[in-house]
């Protein structure tokens, strides 16, 4: 969804679901993201904020200094010792953050999750795509690319991150059904949401695998590492470098071919999509199958129990980043 729009869209979609002032007044929602002051959550936040401004929710971000499961669910801890009535999580890791959540739906706290299908303490899950076809998605571009064979590897933020796994593990199994002469490299390389770790990942495979072809990120900040470590080396035109970011982290990479494209989902319109789910579980409204949240890419969502899936990515490379400026 281009930018210009955002403010339009979500505001005229906050009529649908919006309170009167005096029932808001006493709401208070949480958004915990995995980690703070990346420009991926940073954009989330700009839809929690619109959110709290068409509806006078007093929805607010937080996340910790570090991609680490332990410090989110201590941020939990406190949300929950706050009082607030909803927590709108991105969990780094959904299975460490069971036992809190729990407590947080015992405590009568509405539980809302993104980038965990598979949250069991959670009112409803929502993501912005079936991950495993995203993934697939990502890997027929690099396989377009890679001309079908050669040697390939992944990234993922975390190990215990499920959609960043989900993504690899879709794109690995579309790649053996339809591309059979490309081949895996190595382990899946961990870069804990961390520019500068991508880099130092990227560099030891480029060591390791000097006729290695494509490389795919699944952290936001994953291609901006490894473009740096390509373009250091000179091999932008040897090499097919795609994943999940936004044109503002890896932008300068796109523009000078290091990466060659990404795909990814407003994260402001996934956080302004979770919390008004927050407001509608709070005020016991139906979720239903097909139903329209009023948000571009929500607007005929698919239920499987308690996970919501919308249709919400976009693929970008040089040639239409400019469409996208964020």
């Amino acid at each position: 969804m281009k930018s210009v729009k955002l403010i339009a869209i979500l505001a005229a979609s906050a009529s649908v679901f919006a309170l009167p002032a005096s029932a808001q007044d006493a709401k208070k929602i949480a958004t915990v993201v995995k980690i703070a002051g990346i420009q991926w959550f940073n954009r989330m936040e700009e839809g929690v904020k619109q959110y709290a401004a068409d509806t006078g929710t007093d929805a607010f971000q937080v996340g910790p200094a570090q991609a680490d499961p332990q410090q989110q669910a201590a941020l939990i801890e406190d949300m929950i010792a706050q009082g607030v009535n909803a927590l709108a999580v991105v969990p780094m890791s959904p299975e460490a953050l069971e036992p809190v959540l729990k407590r947080a739906m015992d405590a009568g706290i509405t539980v809302i999750t993104h980038e965990a299908a598979s949250q069991q303490n959670t009112n409803y899950d929502i993501e912005a795509f079936v991950n495993e076809d995203f993934g697939a998605n990502l890997m027929e571009q690099m396989a377009q690319c890679m001309g079908g064979e050669g040697e390939y590897a992944v990234f993922v933020g975390s190990l215990t991150s499920q959609t960043h796994n989900q993504w690899v593990d879709g794109a690995i199994a579309y790649q053996k059904e339809k591309y059979p002469n490309m081949v895996l490299v190595g382990d899946k390389n961990e870069t804990f949401d961390d520019q500068q770790k991508a880099y130092e990942k990227a560099q030891e495979v480029l060591r390791a695998y000097p006729n290695i072809k494509g490389l795919q990120g699944s952290a936001s900040t994953d291609v901006a590492g490894i473009g740096l470590a390509v373009e250091e080396r000179g091999i932008g035109d040897k090499t097919c470098v795609f994943g999940t970011s936004l044109p503002s982290i890896a932008g300068q990479y796109l523009d000078t071919g290091a990466v060659d494209g990404i795909g990814f989902w407003d994260p402001s319109v996934a956080g302004y999509a979770m919390n008004k789910l927050a407001t509608m579980v709070m005020n016991g409204e139906a979720v239903t199958d097909g139903m329209d949240l009023g948000l571009d890419g929500y607007n005929k969502i698919k239920l499987d129990g308690k996970v919501i899936y919308g249709q919400a990515w976009v693929n970008v490379n040089k040639a239409n980043m400019a469409d996208y400026p964020f």
